[in-house]
């Protein structure tokens, strides 16, 4: 009886050490949201319910059986109520999104880092991240259904993501601030037009 109480005891632990932590799931609940609402072009109302979901996938993981497992399925469900079609569409076509964990050696890793600079954020942090403690994806299964959010009115290309990449060549300093110029004139009215859609909203740089 002793030695079955202690092998209890040891398998909790054990499931207990490989479980993500709070703080560890809302950080990188916050990194994966904030590149979904980048390459999606997520509004301020579906960058909220996408980063409650993604924390909910990551505190639901107990080891290597969970990562697609029911919450996996219960993730994507979930998404696909929060997102326009094209977006959930180009939601499943990125791997880093649509399969963002992986079990090896012993620990969590996150595709999104082979793609982004950690640390590098390009919103500010949703309101949820300060109070959303995780438990939306135990109530019933159209929890996101029933819940009014604003979305894109129409497509809107993913913007490139910029991978690392070597330092540039020498270049001709003036020819370079015309060049500069003229794209910042472009750039500009290109984000008052884009923005008029309803898509992605206000960022940090």
């Amino acid at each position: 009886m002793k030695k079955m109480m202690i092998l209890a005891m040891m398998m909790v632990m054990t499931i207990s050490a490989n479980a993500m932590s709070y703080n560890a799931a809302k950080h990188e609940a916050l990194f994966l949201s904030d590149k979904m609402a980048y390459e999606l072009n997520l509004t301020a109302a579906q960058y909220e319910a996408v980063y409650e979901i993604n924390l909910d996938y990551l505190m639901s993981l107990n080891g290597h059986s969970d990562v697609f497992g029911i919450w996996w399925d219960r993730r994507n469900a979930d998404l696909r109520f929060v997102l326009n079609s094209w977006q959930f569409d180009k939601y499943m076509s990125l791997a880093h999104f649509y399969r963002p964990v992986a079990w090896k050696a012993g620990g969590w890793t996150f595709a999104v880092y082979s793609h982004y600079n950690r640390g590098h954020f390009y919103n500010a942090h949703p309101k949820v991240f300060v109070t959303y403690r995780g438990g939306n994806n135990h109530k019933h299964d159209r929890f996101y259904a029933e819940r009014h959010m604003s979305k894109p009115a129409v497509h809107h290309p993913a913007p490139a993501v910029h991978h690392k990449a070597p330092a540039p060549a020498p270049h001709n300093e003036k020819r370079d601030m015309a060049h500069n110029d003229r794209r910042g004139s472009d750039r500009h009215m290109a984000m008052n037009t884009n923005r008029g859609n309803g898509g992605h909203f206000s960022g940090r740089r």
